[in-house]
């Protein structure tokens, strides 16, 4: 089953130092996953205040700048994994280092046929 791993913490959790540190231990945990059949993806995402947010109301589109809510911690990125059951991806949830600093929220990946593939 698929899991998506999003990575929440506040933009100024880590200095510059420990974020290049964490972008290390991330890749490596990465090249393991895939070495077992279990990674899809990963990646960071730039700061929030290179966000933008559109919505379509009443067939209008609505554009604007900014992350969709205003929150303590924001998304910074994600784990795309293979894992047999949630106890297997909260196990690797706990193997990100961001969640030493923030949240790892797990979420199953709903397959919809007919999607295309890589």
């Amino acid at each position: 089953m698929k899991y998506m791993l999003l990575i929440y913490m506040g933009e100024q959790a880590m200095d510059e130092a420990e974020r290049e540190h964490c972008y290390k231990e991330s890749t490596a945990l990465a090249h393991e996953l895939k070495a077992n059949g279990q990674f899809l993806a990963t990646s960071p995402l730039q700061p929030t205040s290179t966000a933008t947010s559109v919505r379509v109301r009443d067939g209008k589109r609505l554009v604007t700048d900014g992350p969709f809510a205003e929150v303590r911690e924001q998304l910074g990125g994600y784990f795309l994994v293979n894992a047999k059951d949630l106890d297997e991806a909260i196990g690797i949830a706990g193997r990100i280092p961001g969640a030493r600093v923030g949240t790892v929220e797990i979420r199953p990946v709903l397959e919809i046929p007919g999607l295309p593939a890589d």
